[in-house]
């Protein structure tokens, strides 16, 4: 299989964050700014160290002082200073590529999209060297970005576009697939089919179950948007468990998960629902909530960057859990035609004949 992907420097390029004073933020000081806007990123302790750190301009212009008065209009940034990111993989395997789509097989331990600690040792950063390879050697206008995502936990089928106009149908069809089959009663035929193979806790009885429970947003500790769980309030969401082994054992059940939406965590959450959360899921317990459900304060200690320290607490991007976006069907965007992508499974994730049948090979 042939992979795209450079080695990773030992520290990133350090990050901008711009923002526009507005009406409403205008007389207000710079430290009273941070702390309101971005009460989720550092604690006041911290972004005083920011300030005092000549990392914040205004207008261009390095501010030292605290409560300097910002005034509408005026363009603040904050220079975030290069850090060593956590260890991730870099290479992604092509399982499929023309001219307006590239599948990866993304592997478990790599981010799809900046976000927290990982802003360059992601797949689109990858993705763009590939942009740059694809330029050099003549393709026209490359622009290749993923159309939807993957945990970082999770291996697998990772679709992208190439230009602009593959991005807007592929997501089109992403998007319509999880408005329109969040419904277990309805009847639709999808431009986009995915199927991943997951290991969960528990031996499961049924030989099929279909669970359409919503997934909304709690607070928790560490996670500024909030996290995802089971919940009643929450997004429709639809996915379809087919047992494939169970091991008494191990205590274990291979399964096959079809996901007719596309929440996040959705497969680990609606397995987690039903009493079968994956195996070494470091997150989500029973019942689709997290194994920690006490609401602690985050304490006003901070790192070396001014920010938060790391909690404790388990976090969505923790890996560990054994789940693999298997194979993905889809209409091409440009022709219409239909393609199938299949990932190879984690020797984890065979089933029995099948790591026969590989061993016999």
């Amino acid at each position: 299989m042939v992979s795209i992907g450079e080695p990773w420097p030992e520290f990133n390029a350090g990050i901008c964050y711009r923002d526009l004073v507005r009406r409403s933020d205008a007389g207000a000081t710079m430290i009273e700014f941070y702390t309101r806007r971005y009460k989720s990123s550092a604690p006041l302790n911290g972004w005083l160290q920011r300030i005092h750190n000549k990392q914040i301009t205004i207008d261009g212009c390095v501010v030292t002082d605290p409560d300097a008065i910002i005034r509408e209009g005026a363009q603040l940034v904050y220079h975030r200073l290069p850090w060593k990111e956590p260890d991730a993989p870099c290479l992604l395997g092509i399982l499929y590529e023309d001219s307006d789509v590239i599948a990866l097989n993304k592997p478990s331990g790599l981010q799809v999209l900046p976000g927290g600690l990982f802003q360059q040792r992601t797949v689109l950063t990858q993705l763009q060297r590939h942009a740059g390879n694809l330029e050099a050697s003549g393709c026209q206008e490359p622009h290749p970005v993923p159309v939807h995502r993957l945990g970082r936990g999770t291996s697998g089928v990772l679709l992208c576009a190439k230009t602009k106009l593959a991005k807007c149908r592929l997501a089109a069809f992403f998007a319509d697939g999880t408005s329109r089959n969040s419904d277990p009663q309805q009847k639709t035929t999808r431009s986009i089919t995915k199927l991943y193979r997951a290991l969960a806790s528990g031996v499961i009885i049924e030989d099929e179950v279909v669970i359409d429970h919503p997934i909304g947003l709690v607070k928790y500790p560490g996670v500024a948007q909030g996290l995802y769980v089971a919940s009643p309030s929450g997004k429709p969401a639809l996915s379809k468990v087919t047992v494939l082994e169970r091991n008494k054992q191990s205590n274990s059940t291979l399964v096959q998960v079809e996901i007719k939406s596309g929440r996040p965590h959705q497969i680990r959450i609606h397995l987690s629902f039903i009493g079968h959360p994956l195996i070494s899921d470091p997150l989500y317990g029973t019942g689709g909530q997290p194994k920690y459900t006490d609401q602690e304060i985050v304490n006003e200690s901070f790192a070396q960057d001014g920010g938060y320290e790391r909690p404790g607490k388990p976090v969505p991007g923790d890996c560990g859990y054994h789940l693999h976006a298997h194979r993905v069907v889809f209409a091409h965007p440009a022709t219409n035609e239909i393609i199938k992508i299949t990932a190879p499974l984690p020797p984890i994730l065979h089933m029995l004949e099948e790591s026969k049948a590989e061993e016999g090979t």
